[in-house]
């Protein structure tokens, strides 16, 4: 897989407030992420919550003939391309942790500015395949590091940027993975296969 070159900076705002019982406090960290993008497919992951999570603000100027296809519901909603300075569609929005299918017609670096989402967050993970991401933007093992608890024969499936095909599927069964615990990085979607007979809530706690 290419080189990717993250920097998320985070500045970290403190506004009180005093009452005649406590302290208040509230806690924002905004940043940004550079990711890099090769000529062909990658899976992609919005890593931050901007003012808007539309296409065109988390995409202002990728190079011509990009296309991003989002996969909801099991199926794949229509191409959204971008031609000759705008969006196909859009009012398509990706949030931190919905994953897509982006295609680049050349090399570019795209920089994602926004939030950290802070607290519990919860990403739910249908039965059958999703495309997904981690909803904050820390790279490592799914299960150890981001929290994701996976059940028997649930698979994940990550598709490499370098050989524009997919590394082998990695199955979890009776307590372990096949190939380890599969490592996700930062603005990484993955396709995730639940095999279980109900949806799974995929929570991650995060604070500063």
């Amino acid at each position: 897989m290419r080189t990717k070159t993250l920097l998320l900076t985070a500045v970290l705002g403190l506004a009180s407030a005093a009452t005649s019982m406590a302290q208040v406090y509230s806690a924002n960290v905004v940043g940004y992420v550079n990711q890099s993008y090769p000529a062909g497919y990658s899976i992609i992951n919005a890593p931050l919550k901007g003012t808007n999570n539309a296409v065109p603000f988390l995409f202002a100027s990728p190079p011509d003939f990009s296309i991003i296809y989002k996969f909801t519901g099991g199926l794949y909603e229509p191409a959204n391309a971008y031609m000759f300075g705008s969006w196909s569609d859009p009012a398509q929005v990706l949030d931190p942790g919905d994953g897509a299918f982006l295609y680049s017609p050349s090399a570019w670096t795209n920089t994602y500015v926004g939030e950290v989402l802070l607290g519990a967050q919860t990403n739910t993970l249908p039965v059958g395949f999703s495309l997904k991401g981690s909803k904050v933007p820390q790279a490592g093992g799914l299960e150890a590091l981001l929290g994701l608890v996976p059940g028997d024969f649930d698979i994940v499936y990550k598709f490499n940027q370098g050989t524009q095909n997919y590394d082998p599927a990695n199955a979890y069964m009776f307590g372990s993975w096949a190939n380890g615990d599969p490592a996700i990085n930062v603005a990484e979607g993955f396709f995730y296969f639940n095999a279980q007979g109900a949806a799974n809530n995929w929570t991650r706690t995060f604070n500063p």
